[in-house]
């Protein structure tokens, strides 16, 4: 039910999910509103195997205030898939819904795994050659101390091991200037602590520029900039492809719709964002990346690595 145009986009995700990707071994449940959603589901016939429909009358807005929503709410779409992620009967859970409610539950139903500081959201960046960086925080952590950038740096480079299958990933701060010491007190205050973190690949400050060229395969900064950064890349998509017509293969990479959704990582459970404007590839794409960390056991590396060390 989460997004500008469900439920009949998300379901054209799934059609579009189950046509092009025939892994038996994901089984989809789809949680909405069944009279909403009763039009549209006659497209899902013939992969009735690869699904279950669960009725969910109730409906969080996009604009909807996320505590109060999902406590009075709790047969909401968003409130159940939470608790079936708690009684362990989904592995993942991915919505284009209310994002505020996304993250009150996940943070407060599957809870934050034990040594994270804060969870913080991450995007993968469109780069020159044609692969991707991890940007990240993207958007939930405006504010932060050095050592929440320091937590960013191990968990995006855990998911890129993971999911993107790059060894010894490298890490860089994103800053004005390459110059250690460069930037604002709290960069000034990270550099140090990634230059001396043995777990950690840095390879020091990169600038604004560096950001779509193979120069660092995960960025770290504030969610502050970091959405900054991740908005702008959007609008270069709008700008050249959607406006100007501009046809290009690099170009296409910019287009959000290919990503799916951002992941919370640092939870008990993979949960996945997606964009309230999605349709249906971005859909697909969604249900998609939430079936690579699941595979990849991302939730399970996380928990291993920010273990409390047994003296």
């Amino acid at each position: 039910m989460g997004g500008d145009y469900a439920p009949e986009e998300a379901i054209k995700g799934v059609q579009l999910y189950f046509e092009q990707i025939s892994d038996s071994s994901v089984h989809l449940l789809l949680i909405g509103d069944a009279k909403a959603a009763s039009p549209y589901l006659a497209m899902l016939e013939p992969y009735k195997e690869r699904y279950t429909f669960i009725d969910t009358p109730d409906v969080i807005g996009m604009h909807e205030h996320p505590t109060k929503a999902l406590k009075e709410k709790p047969n909401s779409s968003i409130a159940v898939g939470f608790g079936l992620l708690q009684m362990q009967k989904a592995d993942g859970f991915c919505s284009a819904g209310n994002t505020g409610a996304m993250m009150v539950g996940a943070i407060y139903s599957v809870k934050t795994i034990d040594g994270i500081l804060r969870p913080t959201i991450a995007s993968p960046i469109p780069r020159s050659d044609g692969k991707f960086n991890l940007l990240l925080d993207v958007g939930i952590n405006a504010d932060c101390k050095p050592e929440n950038l320091v937590q960013f740096a191990e968990l995006g480079s855990l998911y890129v091991n993971k999911v993107f299958d790059v060894e010894n990933p490298k890490v860089g701060l994103l800053n004005l200037g390459e110059e250690e010491g460069k930037g604002n007190l709290l960069a000034q205050a990270t550099y140090p602590l990634l230059k001396e973190h043995k777990g950690i690949n840095f390879h020091g400050n990169i600038e604004g520029r560096d950001v779509f060229i193979n120069k660092a395969d995960v960025i770290v900064c504030e969610g502050f900039v970091g959405n900054v950064v991740l908005k702008t890349a959007e609008s270069v998509y709008t700008i050249f492809k959607e406006e100007r017509k501009v046809e290009d293969s690099l170009l296409d990479n910019y287009n959000f719709e290919i990503y799916g959704g951002t992941p919370i990582l640092g939870v008990n459970s993979p949960v996945v964002i997606g964009h309230g404007i999605s349709h249906a590839l971005a859909f697909k794409n969604m249900i998609d990346v939430t079936r690579k960390i699941i595979a990849s056991d991302l939730v399970g590396a996380f928990k291993s690595h920010f273990a409390p060390s047994v003296a």
